[in-house]
């Protein structure tokens, strides 16, 4: 576990900006809606024959019996007995353009009547009958018609749901605001897989029935779940693993005490030299390196155990950080066998168990470290920051203090020993415990990076960004690379007190130029285009984070978004006369 795991970063001030603003983005803008008023009641209120829907007021609603479409055609009043035989007739082309216009309508109406009725029977193939000859009879195409033979298709059995997409592309063509097709569109493309095309239909379902309709707003949770864990799979399947951020691996290995090189055998093999190699490539914070160089160590091989052991737990570590839970937990199983009192190597196999969600195993790893060596201070720390995960943050706080106690110089036992204490509501304390540890780390940047965001949460700004602005002074005073954090995090708290979006997105774009692969600036990159209603940025942002994404939660997470958004810019292009709106309202929401 690493200090970045749990203390309140990126993890609580960006995921907490980005909740904030999840519903915005996948429902493209609610507020837009209600904003707009009578200004969004469709153009087919005033449509010649209205719709189904309209049609409803004056008619009454036919039972369903498990019909596969709740939607479907409504049951018109009866029609007289001259009138259903006439809609039986089938009439040649020269026959109807023989016929005058208020008879085709009047027909037409019939038709439709009959089709209606045929449908509430279940005898959907009639009912398509019924409903084509409408189509053929009525002088003005009438979406309707299209809509309801698109039922009757999807309620054949099999359905036809090639044809369903076909009558409904016909009945939007013709209004593009009629709601239920739309939807019937967006059931009929989903059952077929075809979940972008259906997320776009749902979404502007969604918007144009002012976002009044709750089964339609969670259709669309529904296929962003499919698409994303779809498009996860697919690409944890196929992509090629490699270490995440610069900012992300040192803060890992930085949560790790440094120890000693190991003593090398007297006549050291080839691959006890390579291993050094590559423990001093770690030291140099030159992480590709350093996973090349332990990986060869072990090809070459390791002439002592302890030294295979080390190589073992480094190979390990970087697999975990790449995403290889399953190698991970292999090469740190195998070098706690070499040497049973390794207690890096039990502490890192307790964080691949949480990682699998086996909380109880990881426990019992820390035991077992405990019984090796009860003096390790690290044991203690990442105790701490498992139990802080889970939410026990009494047990974390004596756990951080008992790490402190062995070894009093490690700045993150002290840091999240203050986070601690102030997710159990003792502020105070916990800002006594952070200015201690400032004076006692005077040139860490962490202490002055963390307590800026316990500021920033009080909404003391001001003093916020000075802490946020020491803890970059700091960090550019080191050797490169630098951990940008401390950047990222002055971003949103000049766009929390100030709205300055261009200063904000100014320290974002500093830290990606700084580590190109820096996700908390990606993700804030992307939240902060949102803001803007720059929706091809932030979709281009949050295509950028599923390419950064170590885990698949990760990478469901930020693929959700940017289809989300895509589906919400679909929308602006398709409805442009709504954009202005639509803008206003997202940022409303925001």
């Amino acid at each position: 576990m690493s200090s970045s795991d749990s203390a309140p970063s990126f993890t609580d001030r960006v995921s907490e900006f980005v909740s904030e603003n999840r519903r915005a983005v996948i429902i493209g803008g609610a507020a837009a809606a209600l904003a707009l008023g009578g200004a969004l009641y469709y153009a087919s209120t005033s449509r010649p024959g209205g719709s189904d829907a309209e049609k409803g007021k004056k008619s009454k609603r036919g039972k369903r019996r498990g019909v596969n479409d709740a939607d479907g055609p409504l049951l018109e009043e009866k029609k007289s007995r001259v009138e259903e035989e006439e809609a039986d007739t089938q009439l040649t082309d020269a026959q109807i353009d023989a016929m005058p216009t208020d008879e085709r309508k009047k027909l037409a109406a019939t038709l439709k009547s009959k089709g209606n009725n045929c449908y509430n029977a279940r005898n959907f193939a009639k009912a398509v009958d019924m409903y084509t000859q409408a189509i053929r009879v009525t002088p003005t195409p009438e979406p309707v018609f299209f809509s309801n033979r698109a039922a009757s298709f999807m309620n054949m059995d099999p359905p036809r749901l090639e044809q369903v997409i076909q009558d409904c592309d016909s009945a939007l063509s013709l209004d593009k605001n009629y709601v239920k097709a739309l939807n019937r569109r967006a059931t009929t493309l989903e059952r077929l897989s075809r979940y972008e095309e259906s997320l776009r239909d749902f979404t502007a379902a969604t918007i144009l029935n002012k976002f009044q309709d709750e089964a339609a707003a969670q259709s669309v949770e529904r296929v962003l779940k499919k698409l994303s864990s779809e498009k996860a799979a697919a690409i944890m399947g196929s992509r090629e693993r490699r270490l995440p951020s610069f900012t992300f691996v040192s803060a890992y290995f930085a949560a790790f005490r440094p120890r000693p090189l190991p003593t090398l055998p007297e006549d050291p093999t080839t691959g006890d030299n390579t291993l050094i190699m590559a423990l001093q490539a770690l030291e140099a914070s030159n992480y590709p390196h350093s996973v090349t160089l332990v990986n060869e160590a072990i090809e070459q091989g390791i002439s002592f155990d302890a030294g295979r052991a080390e190589a073992l737990n480094l190979r390990g570590t970087f697999k975990f950080l790449m995403g290889d839970v399953d190698g991970a937990k292999e090469d740190l199983s195998e070098s706690i066998k070499l040497v049973p009192s390794y207690t890096q190597s039990w502490v890192k196999i307790a964080s691949v168990h949480m990682e699998q969600g086996d909380n109880k195993t990881a426990f019992d790893c820390f035991e077992e470290a405990i019984k090796h060596n009860p003096d390790d201070a690290d044991i203690y720390y990442h105790r701490g920051q498992v139990l802080f995960i889970t939410n026990e943050f009494e047990q974390a706080a004596e756990n951080y203090t008992k790490s402190t106690s062995l070894e009093s110089n490690f700045v993150f036992s002290h840091i999240q020993l203050a986070v601690a204490q102030y997710k159990m509501g003792n502020v105070g304390k916990a800002m006594a415990t952070f200015r201690s540890t400032l004076t006692a780390f005077p040139q860490r940047s962490e202490p002055q990076n963390y307590y800026g965001e316990l500021l920033l949460d009080q909404q003391r700004f001001k003093e916020a960004i000075e802490k946020f602005d020491r803890a970059i002074e700091l960090e550019r005073a080191k050797p490169p690379p630098m951990n940008v954090l401390a950047l990222v995090n002055k971003g949103l708290a000049v766009f929390q007190s100030t709205q300055d979006i261009a200063a904000a997105e100014a320290c974002c774009v500093e830290a990606l130029e700084i580590d190109p692969e820096c996700e908390p600036a990606v993700a804030t990159l992307a939240q902060l285009s949102l803001q803007q209603s720059r929706i091809d940025r932030a979709i281009e942002m949050f295509a950028r984070q599923t390419e950064l994404a170590r885990s698949e939660i990760e990478l469901v997470n930020a693929i959700t978004y940017q289809y989300a958004s895509r589906a919400q810019l679909d929308f602006v292009e398709n409805y442009p006369e709504m954009a202005s709106q639509l803008a206003a309202m997202s940022r409303g929401m925001m």
